[in-house]
């Protein structure tokens, strides 16, 4: 039974990453801070949770691991430009060094989720494929990129290396995130009748199901060695190549009641249509369309299993557990709130 290690497996991907590795049959340890509640994965036989940073992994978090997926990071655009450093660091820099154990400790495969927006801006008329020109626009993007360049020269005939470029994720998952752009039209849809969109609308992207794009990644677990080592595949599907005002209208259409488009903020410079043969090529297709995931989401909402939390924010939350952390400094006094000390909370007075 193999071991598939799973950095950042509390967030968004991970949280429907580990539950369908354990069903597949693999032993899994999980490694994340754990920021929005370890309860997110429940218990298993074959799970085992490890609460750690990325940046201090050490040999022993390695041993009797024969896959790692790559997923930790600072995961949108937002939180990257406002903690720049810790994105370069997390994002870049722990994933390099994590590769770099896993081959020392004899992991035969290495999977780095990486992401299609290091295409960044391109013309209308040009499809990316794996070969394209990258364009990388934002701290998130770059500091992706930095760690393609960092984990590929580790490739060899004993330690398989795979890079997947992402598409925008969507779809429910148990960490939700409605700061994705179909999973917060959606909400916005659903919640008020209006559809936030960012101006024009003309503007490209890919897209790609949570439960896809995680299947992609075990895909990779048993792929032929010789088709995928040492190379990079983007991970989406031409269907779900959308412009995002048709986008849009797609969603008000499958949200029940009805809603109206909303435009805000300048015109978004990200643009870019993707190419997915390369991986469709070794038999992996998408599953899953923006009405798929539009769906599943509003099943939930109208059942009351889901609404939109701080939590569902990645950056608001990240700012909330900053802000906790200031009052709790301020508020604690060795190290403690109301028990001040050891045998104190059972001292009676009068």
């Amino acid at each position: 039974m193999e071991r598939v290690l799973v950095t950042g497996a509390g967030g968004y991907i991970g949280t429907t990453l580990v539950p369908m590795l354990l069903e597949a049959g693999y032993q899994v340890r999980a490694i994340d801070r754990f920021f929005f509640g370890n309860d997110l994965l429940p218990d298993h036989p074959r799970l085992e949770k490890i609460k750690a940073d990325s940046r201090q992994l050490g040999a022993d978090h390695f041993r009797n691991v024969d896959h790692v997926i790559d997923l930790v990071a600072i995961s949108n655009d937002p939180s990257g430009e406002l903690f720049q450093e810790a994105t370069y660091e997390i994002n870049h820099e722990s994933r390099v060094a994590c590769a770099r154990l896993a081959k020392m400790a004899g992991v035969k495969r290495y999977v780095l989720p990486s992401s299609c927006s290091i295409y960044g801006f391109q013309e209308p008329s040009v499809v990316c494929d794996e070969t394209f020109k990258t364009n990388p626009l934002t701290t998130y993007a770059k500091a992706n990129e930095l760690a393609e360049h960092g984990v590929f020269p580790l490739a060899d005939d004993d330690f398989c290396v795979v890079v997947l470029r992402q598409a925008t994720v969507y779809g429910y998952s148990p960490r939700m995130r409605f700061d994705l752009a179909i999973n917060g039209m959606t909400y916005g849809a659903w919640k008020t009748g209006t559809l936030p969109l960012m101006r024009d609308g003309t503007q490209w992207r890919p897209m790609v199901h949570v439960r896809d794009t995680a299947r992609a990644q075990m895909f990779m677990l048993a792929a032929p060695v010789d088709k995928v080592n040492g190379q990079l595949f983007n991970v989406g599907s031409d269907a779900n190549n959308y412009q995002l005002g048709p986008l849009a209208e797609t969603i008000a259409g499958a949200v029940p009641k009805d809603v109206k488009v909303e435009w805000y903020g300048d015109a978004d410079h990200r643009s870019y249509r993707v190419k997915f043969d390369k991986i469709e090529a070794l038999g992996w297709k998408a599953e899953k369309t923006a009405v798929d995931g539009v769906n599943e989401i509003v099943e939930r909402l109208e059942n009351g299993t889901l609404d939109r939390t701080t939590r569902t924010i990645t950056l608001d939350w990240y700012q909330e557990l900053i802000r906790w952390q200031k009052i709790v400094h301020e508020a604690e006094l060795g190290g403690a709130m109301l028990n001040l000390a050891d045998g104190q909370a059972g001292r009676k007075t009068g």
